[in-house]
């Protein structure tokens, strides 16, 4: 396969998880700051921003409204919903020999319905523009299961979206790390995650902080979980990898930070997970940034990126 196709597939499936995993935050978030009134709007609404890797406006406060049109709509930010589907759908265009038309179309359709969607959304209110991105974020991963065949082309598609999935839930855990055991802000991070039915039907009980925590970081079976997600990812590195089998020695360093991340969650007594959470999601997210780049240079790039410096005057 080609290595920009091949580039392509794999941010495709990180701009469509980012942009499904951003429409679910923000439907939950924006629905509790409207909703309750007892919460600082600003503050809660720059926290999200942070969550996110968005920078917040210093210059005027931010409510439900400013903060939909900000992560939303804008397309000033690459982490906006507008952004990540105008950016999948430009991967798209440019890979249209190894992506299905059902899966071009899709992508394309939701593109040219972006504006009609924010006016109506403005009008009416952001859910009905959060749950059309869900919806059409889950009808591109029907056709693209239904129509993909399981070679590489799905392997780095799928890559993508377990290397988003992981960095987009850690970032929804880091949001709650320091709040209390028993705040309701843990039944928010199970909606925003879609987990919320699952957890309720795997504990049948009250919701608790360290079994959230542990739902969303260990549990095997749940498809959005983060260690799910990196055993995924680990399977499509297992099969896109090419060279001889080799019986000693270091295996490839995307390979290796994932299998290490994984295995280190695999092995973790659920009773640590709280003790040091928050050096924990830090130490994932970095694992996640450092996969990206591994697997950009070992894939996308047959050589390190020039660097330009001004010549020497002699």
């Amino acid at each position: 396969m080609l290595a920009r196709n091949a580039e392509s597939l794999y941010w495709i499936g990180r701009y469509v998880e980012r942009a499904d995993d951003t429409a679910r935050i923000l439907d939950v978030s924006v629905h509790q700051l409207l909703e309750d009134a007892t919460v600082d709007t600003d503050t809660a609404a720059r926290t999200l921003l942070g969550v996110l890797g968005v920078e917040p406006p210093v210059d005027k406060p931010l409510d439900a409204w400013s903060l939909t049109e900000l992560v939303g709509y804008s397309t000033d930010h690459a982490a906006s919903i507008v952004a990540s589907v105008s950016s999948a759908r430009e991967n798209a265009r440019g890979a249209r020999e190894v992506v299905s038309s059902e899966m071009w179309e899709c992508l394309n359709a939701t593109w040219n319905a972006l504006p009609e969607r924010q006016t109506y959304a403005r009008w009416s209110g952001p859910h009905a523009f959060f749950a059309y991105i869900e919806e059409r974020a889950a009808m591109f991963s029907g056709l693209a299961a239904s129509t993909m065949s399981r070679d590489d082309s799905w392997r780095f598609l799928l890559l993508g979206r377990s290397v988003e999935r992981v960095d987009m839930v850690v970032r929804l855990l880091l949001s709650r790390v320091s709040d209390r055991m028993s705040s309701p802000g843990w039944l928010t991070v199970l909606r925003s995650a879609g987990a919320h039915d699952t957890y309720l039907r795997t504990y049948r009980g009250a919701v608790d902080a360290g079994r959230v925590v542990q739902f969303l970081l260990l549990d095997p079976l749940f498809p959005r979980s983060v260690f799910h997600a990196l055993r995924e990812a680990e399977n499509c590195l297992q099969q896109l990898d090419r060279r001889p089998t080799v019986r000693i020695g270091p295996k490839q360093e995307a390979m290796r930070l994932i299998g290490q991340a994984r295995s280190e969650l695999e092995f973790l007594r659920p009773q640590d997970l709280l003790e040091d959470l928050n050096t924990q999601l830090c130490d994932l997210q970095d694992t996640i940034r450092d996969v990206g780049e591994a697997v950009s240079l070992q894939y996308f790039h047959s050589a390190p990126w020039v660097a330009w410096t001004a010549p020497e005057v002699s």
